[in-house]
């Protein structure tokens, strides 16, 4: 980054420039209602800031960026404050500003004939869901915080989910944007086009850049057609062999129906049951691991379950998995599903426990689970493993959990050591250390470590390029 040797304004003079240009409503200056803004929501991060921007369009936002520019202000973009790697949390450098863009949360418009929405990137992932289906259209983003999460920040941070293995990840979704520059411009990349070849396609710069390279403002996003039909299924099985050759035998005889295909094992079931009320199996004995399985089709439900049973059966038959069962109800379809994405709920009640969101070559996942959990083990022995994810696209959260009896401080004396077993097992097999929950401040030793150094270089050159001054959110990915 280029240096001015000009001295930078103080904390109180980027607090009185701020204070003359912005009006109350934007402006929040107190301690207590900052405080709120500078820490992350698992509680590993706290940072400092002079001041906290909540401007309310894309001009207002153009006009806060210019103003931080000018004054050479770190700026920290935030959302939903629902991500896991603390990209969205300041520093400690008094001269950060935050911009959060919470008052930014209005649907432009929805096409059902373009098949496309333009939203506010403010906007609560789950009300643009609903907005959605109330046109008998389907936006396929979906994640655990969807009610809390805004689509700025799913883009920011290409955000994965349950239905990646149909749909892609959010990058696959987006058509056009529209970005606030470091310098205040605004790019006006709102293209609603399915063809657009004309040149570099400039959006997937700042899709996953985690606003080091600009401030998201607008989202221009594909619609689908409704799934009218579900079909879910809850497989046991006795290997992570096996699920796999299930997903392969799924996916011949149920194509793109298959949404949802996620994997997690009898640890993390029993973790939920111990810490999550009223949580039963429906097996009637305990298995290796389990599988969620879910079809979606615009065909008839009655057709769509004929096929997933049909399916299963073979499966059955073929022993890949040692029994099955097949939800009747959307109350069993809702308890499936529960058993599925409490695991993270559990874990945090059950003590401190270190997250590793991995990605790998789908044949690898095997082998890759074997020697990982004896590097582990070998560490520090003991160390419990909870292994959970979207098998169907190959990404693990591979977590780790103290072992009985051990302290409180485990984490922080152990984890270093243990987070490099699991990563050096992840390079070897071919594998990436962030899946779909990004660098932030979590990974970026790990990242700088392990990415390609003519990755690292054209990165920092394209940050250069952009950000020269680098004042966009300052220590997170680069």
């Amino acid at each position: 980054m280029s240096h001015s040797s000009t001295p930078l304004p103080a904390p109180a003079d980027i607090l009185a420039r701020l204070s003359a240009e912005l009006d109350a409503p934007i402006l929040l200056t107190q301690p207590d209602d900052i405080a709120p803004y500078v820490r992350d929501w698992r509680g590993m991060y706290q940072g400092q800031a002079v001041a906290v921007l909540r401007p309310r369009n894309t001009e207002e936002v153009s006009h806060c960026v210019r103003l931080c520019h000018e004054l050479r202000a770190p700026i920290s973009p935030r959302g939903g404050n629902t991500g896991l790697c603390g990209g969205a949390t300041p520093d400690q450098d008094p001269r950060n500003v935050v911009i959060s863009l919470d008052r930014m949360n209005q649907i432009r418009t929805i096409d059902t004939l373009a098949n496309v929405m333009v939203a506010d990137a403010g906007c609560i992932l789950g009300e643009l869901q609903r907005a959605a289906e109330a046109e008998h259209r389907f936006l396929p983003l979906s994640l655990a915080a969807q009610d809390s999460c805004v689509i700025g920040g799913n883009v920011a941070t290409n955000a994965g989910g349950i239905n990646v293995v149909r749909y892609g990840m959010t990058r696959d979704l987006v058509l056009g944007l529209e970005v606030v520059l470091p310098d205040g411009e605004i790019w006006n990349g709102l293209n609603t086009l399915r063809k657009d070849n004309t040149g570099y396609d400039l959006k997937q710069l700042f899709i996953g850049a985690e606003g080091t390279l600009g401030i998201i403002t607008g989202v221009v996003l594909k619609l689908l057609p409704q799934c009218t039909a579900r079909g879910v299924a809850l497989a046991a099985v006795d290997n992570p062999q096996h699920a796999l050759e299930l997903f392969s035998l799924l996916y011949r005889s149920c194509g793109q129906r298959i949404q949802a295909f996620e994997y997690f094992t009898h640890d993390c079931l029993e973790l939920v049951q111990t810490h999550v009320p009223q949580m039963r199996s429906p097996f009637d004995a305990p298995y290796a691991g389990y599988v969620l399985i879910e079809l979606g089709d615009t065909t008839d439900e009655a057709g769509l379950s004929a096929l997933l049973e049909e399916a299963l059966g073979e499966a059955l038959e073929q022993e890949l998995c040692v029994d099955v069962v097949i939800s009747t109800s959307l109350a069993q379809t809702t308890q499936f599903w529960r058993m599925r994405e409490e695991i993270s709920e559990a874990q945090r009640a059950d003590g401190p426990h270190l997250k590793h969101d991995i990605s790998l070559p789908i044949g690898q996942i095997p082998d890759f689970m074997a020697s990982a959990a004896q590097r582990v083990e070998a560490t520090r022995p003991g160390t419990r493993l909870f292994v959970f994810g979207h098998f169907g696209d190959g990404n693990l959260h591979y977590n780790l959990s103290r072992p009985e009896g051990a302290a409180t401080r485990w984490a922080a004396d152990e984890g270093d050591a243990l987070t490099e077993a699991v990563y050096d097992e992840v390079i070897r097999h071919g594998g990436s250390i962030s899946a779909e929950h990004g660098i932030g401040q979590l990974k970026r030793h790990a990242f700088l470590e392990y990415k390609d150094p003519l990755a690292l270089k054209l990165m920092r050159q394209i940050k250069q390029a952009l950000d020269p001054h680098g004042i966009m959110n300052p220590g997170k990915v680069l």
